[in-house]
């Protein structure tokens, strides 16, 4: 069985130190967090990769998932709140993939 502890501990400063400077801010990996969370959902995954493809109004997505626009709607709503998805709103609501 493979042991995941060192036998002698011993710390690498050098390594340590260029991580630690290179690894983004907490409230930037929280953000990215977030971000890859959406992509955990099958919905959602179906979703961003439409929208990937093409902006799209719930209409369309609706059609493409299979699911109502009310389902839609809640999807895109978590996806907004983390950033997912544009929204612009010219008569009629567009999306686009990305924050």
């Amino acid at each position: 069985m493979i042991s995941y502890i060192c036998e002698v501990y011993k710390e690498h400063r050098e390594k340590i130190k260029k991580v630690n400077k290179n690894l983004p801010e907490n409230d930037t990996i929280k953000e990215l967090s977030n971000f890859f969370n959406a992509f955990g959902n099958p919905t959602r995954l179906k979703i961003l990769l439409a929208l990937k493809e093409e902006e799209l109004c719930t209409c369309d997505l609706s059609n493409i998932t299979g699911l109502s626009v009310s389902a839609i709607s809640h999807q895109l709503r978590v996806l907004k709140g983390r950033k997912n998805v544009n929204y612009r709103g010219d008569g009629k609501c567009i999306l686009s993939f990305g924050g």
